[in-house]
């Protein structure tokens, strides 16, 4: 057995610590046992510039997530694990369908619950001679140490920071903890590979950091800018995201029950100027659309 996948065994790889053993077909809060579920993926145009480039980000979208986002714009997935099951090898086999389609990059979408098979598909793709740059695309809701596994591995890492409030995280996405691992998992991310470094508009390596802006300040925005300035810097990528839209349950709590305000987003916008940020990447509130894949036009495969 790779040595990787031991970590099923009593799986911690999450702040939720659950000490299942995934191997022997157990499931803890992210119901994955030791399969890997994939819902779609494909070329994406629908992240950042320099991660989506001309031809596309390749966007693999895992099922299941370690949050339950009661507005998350992808909860057929991250809550209803749609999708179907794949191979290590299989994977690798994706990589390289994603390579020869063109894509910028590999981007592995909502990672966490998988990593240990990541880690086993990336280290036999490198063997078989991809070069793509790997994008770790997450909630941020993470331990340090699952993070450490992914030195040398991941080239771009591409966190939400979702929260600054714990009991805010609690209620909207179920992790009362939210701010500390992010904060830390963050940090850690930064360490490994540094700001984002760009090459022919097309992002190499480096870390952006998402924060979407909650209607009444729910999410804390100010708190999270302030942080990022004092820890990480004004040179930092950021992606300052108003396309939040009241999805999934969102309509039974009254407070985020609307999009945002453009006061709202422009007040953030004027905090990062007058701070010295530089790399921001801003959405119009009027037509910012919401990144969604649509599975019934692009699937690849029958889910």
């Amino acid at each position: 057995m790779n040595h990787w996948l031991t970590l099923l065994e009593s799986c911690e790889l999450c702040p939720r610590r659950c000490r299942v053993n995934r191997l022997k077909g157990q499931r803890g809060y992210c119901r994955i046992a030791d399969k890997i579920i994939i819902a779609y993926y494909g070329n994406h145009f629908g992240e950042e510039p320099p991660i989506s480039g001309v031809k596309g980000s390749g966007n693999i979208f895992f099922s299941s997530c370690n949050m339950r986002c009661i507005f998350c714009q992808n909860y057929q997935i991250s809550h209803g694990l749609k999708g179907r099951e794949f191979s290590i090898d299989e994977l690798v086999d994706i990589f390289f369908e994603l390579e020869d389609k063109g894509c910028h990059n590999i981007n592995l979408v909502s990672p966490t619950p998988y990593v240990p098979m990541i880690l086993c598909a990336i280290e036999k793709a490198k063997k078989r001679g991809l070069k793509l740059p790997f994008v770790y695309n997450t909630n941020a809701y993470e331990n340090v140490e699952t993070i450490r596994l992914l030195n040398g591995y991941i080239d771009i890492f591409l966190p939400d920071f979702k929260y600054w409030n714990p009991a805010i995280a609690l209620k909207l996405s179920d992790a009362k903890n939210y701010p500390e691992h992010a904060a830390k998992t963050i940090v850690e991310m930064k360490k490994q590979v540094g700001d984002l470094t760009i090459k022919n508009n097309i992002a190499e390596k480096g870390l952006i950091i998402r924060h979407l802006v909650l209607p009444n300040n729910l999410a804390g925005s100010r708190q999270i800018l302030k942080w990022i300035l004092l820890h990480l810097g004004n040179k930092t990528f950021l992606s300052l995201m108003s396309q939040y839209y009241p999805l999934h349950d969102a309509y039974r709590y009254p407070m985020i029950n609307r999009r945002i305000k453009e006061k709202e987003y422009e007040e953030l916008i004027d905090f990062l100027l007058k701070n010295g940020f530089e790399n921001v990447f801003i959405q119009d509130v009027e037509s910012a659309s919401l990144l969604i894949p649509d599975f019934e036009l692009e699937r690849p495969f029958n889910i």
